[in-house]
């Protein structure tokens, strides 16, 4: 999975933060009456799913993608993030998600097993790094559906997370009016922009799929 695959859908994306959209809470930029920053964001990552990525798609015959050949399709959903920002040099995130799968042949009990993975990528473009691991769905005899828990754990440089004090105290200066940057908005300024997106960090979980399923998600 390299880095192009992974522009993804995020929950609360370090992208939305800036532009001040959505998602504004405790930790977050908020613009304080157009007139400077109340606070910065927190450390913890973003978390969502990548494009095509959230769902996979088993056939029984090899090279026969016709729905008469489906055998099993999974999605995943539901995916939390329990963050530790406070303690150590590591900002600790651990993920969990569920997944909900549909088998064609009821007849038999029957396990599958599903790897996925748990990716860090900072700053919307370079991976950190990568983990990969597997999730196990039963299928009761005649049952067409089952479901699954899958977890993950991610790990975050405590001190890259963290904005330069230059940057911070440039976002978070008060501005009065008439001054002459009192209508300039901070976070349009180059080196605040870089500076925010080498602090921003994303995990990122999803099927590790072959060229073939990623293809075949893309193109339905």
């Amino acid at each position: 999975m390299n880095a192009r695959r992974l522009t993804a859908t995020i929950l609360c994306s370090a992208a939305a933060l800036t532009g001040l959209s959505g998602c504004a809470k405790k930790g977050e930029i908020v613009v304080d009456s157009g007139v400077g920053i109340t606070a910065v964001r927190s450390r913890c990552p973003a978390v969502g799913i990548p494009n095509y990525t959230g769902d996979v798609t088993l056939f029984r015959n090899a090279g026969d993608r016709t729905a008469a050949n489906l055998d099993v399709v999974a999605a995943m959903t539901d995916v939390r993030s329990q963050c530790n920002e406070e303690v150590g040099d590591k900002v600790t995130a651990n993920v969990s998600f569920q997944v909900l799968a549909n088998r064609t042949d009821t007849s038999g009990a029957r396990q599958v097993t599903l790897p996925y993975f748990v990716t860090v990528l900072q700053g919307g473009t370079s991976v950190i790094s990568k983990r990969v691991g597997s999730v196990t769905l039963n299928f009761a005899d005649g049952q067409a559906r089952a479901q699954a828990q899958g977890t993950g754990i991610a790990y975050i440089d405590r001190a890259a997370a963290t904005l330069p004090p230059e940057i911070r105290d440039q976002i978070t200066r008060k501005r009065k009016a008439g001054e002459s940057d009192a209508a300039l908005d901070p976070l349009a300024d180059p080196t605040v922009k870089a500076a925010l997106a080498r602090a921003s960090f994303e995990v990122l979980v999803g099927f590790q799929l072959d060229d073939s399923q990623l293809a075949y998600n893309a193109t339905r």
